[in-house]
């Protein structure tokens, strides 16, 4: 390969890069998981938990929170970190017990797991009456495709124009790896799980890095890219956001 870390960036591209420094954009996303679900004194299940950023994040509004994540070396460095909660499991089978949460989170990780439907439909089991799904996962319309693409059999890492604006048959030939979602398709994952749409809008990213190199004027962008998800533009925002909730028995 022409990378010497190129292994490393190809297992990233089928896994996902879990939050490993926790910045303004992973901290708006939690605002907006704690406005969708409320999380005081809840239980809280991180579903693709990573080394467990969020998990440690949600802990400041409930002790009741844990996390899971296929990847053993990732759950062992957040164990490592001081993280209890953090299991090593993968999310079409949660070793959980039916009705064991009042929030389930998924952060871009369905776009990475084996069968997407499957974890939908797992999260939907231990979920208790009342409780919520949320989850963001990348949005097809959005114009980069954020977990590179495969070209001549080798991977190139980085954000790639139109990529996801392709036939589905070209998409997912340079990108194989990871999904990407129609609100439609989102939706369809959760068909006969026994759960409602609360919510379906697009977030615009936190354009962390952009301001950490460019100071006022990557803020200025931040404002304006997530000014527009207030408006018809919020289509094309990186990442759909879905809420899901699960009704009494008697009301499904």
């Amino acid at each position: 390969m022409t990378h010497p870390n190129n292994a490393d960036l190809e297992l990233a591209a089928l896994r996902g890069n879990p939050s490993f420094v926790w910045r303004a954009g992973q901290e708006r996303r939690l605002a907006l998981l704690n406005r969708v679900a409320p999380l005081a004194g809840k239980r809280v299940l991180v579903d693709g938990c990573g080394i467990g950023m969020y998990v440690r994040a949600i802990a400041r509004y409930t002790p009741h929170v844990c996390g899971l994540d296929i990847e053993f070396d990732r759950v062992r460095e957040g164990r490592a970190g001081g993280l209890d909660g953090l299991l090593n499991a993968v999310c079409e089978r949660l070793p959980f017990a039916d009705e064991s949460f009042d929030v389930v989170f998924s952060h871009e990780v369905l776009e990475h797991v084996s069968d997407d439907r499957a974890a939908c439909h797992e999260m939907a089991r231990v979920l208790r009456a009342g409780g919520r799904a949320v989850v963001f996962v990348p949005n097809r319309l959005y114009p980069f495709e954020t977990h590179g693409i495969y070209w001549r059999g080798r991977y190139h890492f980085g954000n790639k124009l139109f990529v996801n604006w392709l036939p589905d048959v070209a998409r997912n030939k340079l990108a194989p790896h990871a999904r990407a979602y129609t609100a439609h398709g989102l939706l369809d994952l959760f068909a006969g799980a026994g759960l409602r749409s609360v919510l379906l809008t697009q977030v615009y990213p936190g354009f962390d890095n952009i301001v950490a190199r460019y100071g006022a004027a990557g803020r200025l962008l931040r404002r304006v890219m997530q000014a527009l998800e207030g408006s018809p533009l919020r289509v094309f925002g990186l990442s759909h956001l879905l809420v899901m909730e699960k009704p009494p028995a008697d009301n499904r």
